[in-house]
Order: C-alpha cells, then sequence, then structure tokens
C-alpha cells in the first residue's frame, strides 16, 4: 500500500523535473556558467547543449540505476529477493515505499540544483543567494531517508531472526 504513494511520488517528481529542466534550458542563454567569480563573471561555463544532454543522462542513469533494486523486489524476479521480501509483507511495502519515495528526493534534488544553475545565468529572475534554504534541506532530507533505510532493515533483520528460532 505504502509502496503506491512512492510510486506517485517518484512520478510526480519525474514530471516536475523535466518540465523545469525544459523551461530552464529554454531560458538559458548559448552558454550556461556553473560557477562565477567575486566580480560576477562566468569564472566556468558549458555550451547550453551540452549542459541539457549531461543533465539529462544524468537524470535517467539515476533514475534506472535507483529503480532497478525496486522493480526486481516488487517483481519478485529471484528466489532470494521471494524470500527475503515476500508479496504481502509490510517490511517490503515500506522497503518498496523507500526506494521509490527516495529517488523522488533524487529527483527534487537534481531539479533544486537545475535551478539554481538557472538562477546563476538569470540573476535578474531568483538571486542564487535564494537557494541556501534548499542547500540545507537536501542533506537533511537524505540524513532522513537513510535513517529510515536502517530501520526498515533493522526491522527485517529482526523479523527473520524471529521467523528462524
Amino acid at each position: 500500500m505504502y509502496y503506491r504513494f512512492g510510486k506517485v511520488f517518484h512520478f510526480i517528481s519525474v514530471l516536475v523535473f523535466i518540465l523545469s529542466f525544459l523551461y530552464i534550458y529554454a531560458s538559458l542563454s548559448d552558454v550556461v556558467a556553473y560557477q562565477l567569480d567575486e566580480n560576477g563573471g562566468f569564472l566556468k561555463s558549458v555550451p547550453k547543449e551540452t549542459f541539457f544532454y549531461s543533465g539529462i543522462i544524468l537524470f535517467i542513469v539515476l533514475n534506472v540505476l535507483m529503480i532497478t533494486p525496486g522493480k526486481l523486489i516488487e517483481n519478485q524476479s529471484t528466489p532470494n529477493l521471494k524470500r527475503i521480501f515476500p508479496k504481502g509483507d509490510s517490511l517490503s511495502d515500506f522497503m518498496l515505499a523507500w526506494i521509490y519515495s527516495f529517488v523522488g528526493i533524487i529527483n527534487i534534488s537534481l531539479m533544486i540544483m537545475a535551478l539554481f544553475v538557472h538562477s546563476i545565468n538569470n540573476q535578474n529572475e531568483i538571486s542564487s543567494g535564494q537557494f541556501s534554504f534548499f542547500f540545507y534541506l537536501i542533506p537533511i532530507l537524505f540524513v532522513i531517508w537513510i535513517a529510515a533505510l536502517f530501520w526498515i532493515l533493522v526491522q527485517k533483520f529482526k523479523s527473520v531472526q524471529a521467523n528462524s528460532n
């Protein structure tokens, strides 16, 4: 049941990333700066197409790599996964929800980084100083999700240990 919420969150994060990334791509100039010097000049920059294609490739690779374990567990692909994460088990549901929601958090993080690059290049719309909250939020979310993973794993170890006795 919970994994469906994780899947919906992942799907929404994919849509939000794609829409915001396309908006950012359309509003950028031909040269995209990703680091500024003290005077506000471009210290490091790449062509617009390189930024777009590297961003999309990074997004696709991260999503495929991170969703694959969830799909393997969900489809019960191997006998070991059937034994460790049986269908209908609440901890299996929590693990799937964690995987899908964690990929959603990664997608949101990529979107925030893309918006930061957009703010560097379009200072008149949003200043890059307004992103400090998000740069603190991303690590906090990662820590919370990693702590939740450890909680799920500890509960799974306890249930496996109780079933073996």
